[in-house]
């Protein structure tokens, strides 16, 4: 079939059935890549835009599917590039954690987190929920990069060819992030 030589109203038809189609599984894509529903809603949004924007260049050499996808993973990266430069407030945690020698205060600590009652937290859904709150709270450059390196498994040169950063500087937001989510998962949840 030749989609170039359809008209509007044919694009607009078929969008529509692709939408009722593939949306269910164009939106667990992307909740898996972003973690959060809303953004999942509007990357998959902005995906039938695009696609019925471009609808004259889809030639039908790949099913819709594999299309819809692929430029859904461009919106993904379009989502975790921007969000990266947006600005965000200075963090001053690691003046908090660490003196002038750069060892811990004497307050921040780290505690031990093993105990017998937390060797299956990760099967813990109120703990889930606190992580996934904690994650939340990261500014998003260091959401993004936590995402990429845990929840995709990338390799840091690919991240930080994604999102545009020095590999030091990826490093070094790791590290801060990590602390961060450290910090915020001891006073939510380890905390009695």
């Amino acid at each position: 079939m030749d989609i170039s030589s359809t008209n509007s109203a044919s694009a607009k038809e078929t969008i529509s059935k692709w939408v009722e189609e593939y949306s269910d599984i164009l939106f667990s894509w992307a909740y898996h890549k972003t973690s959060n529903k809303e953004i999942a809603e509007d990357l998959v949004q902005d995906t039938f835009l695009v696609a019925y924007n471009s609808f004259d260049k889809f030639k039908g050499d790949s099913s819709p599917k594999t299309w819809l996808i692929s430029i859904l993973n461009n919106k993904i990266n379009d989502h975790y590039r921007v969000s990266y430069k947006k600005p965000t407030q200075p963090f001053g945690l690691l003046d908090q954690l660490f003196n002038e020698k750069g060892h811990w205060t004497i307050d921040e600590t780290p505690r031990n987190w093993s105990n017998d009652d937390e060797n299956h937290l990760l099967d813990d859904q109120d703990f889930i929920k606190v992580l996934q709150e904690c994650l939340d709270r990261l500014p998003k450059g260091w959401f993004s990069a936590i995402n990429l390196k845990f929840m995709e498994e990338k390799k840091g040169k690919e991240i930080c060819q994604e999102l545009g950063i020095t590999d030091t500087n990826f490093w070094q937001i790791l590290h801060r992030a990590k602390l961060q989510l450290r910090k915020c998962l001891e006073f939510n949840w380890f905390t009695t």
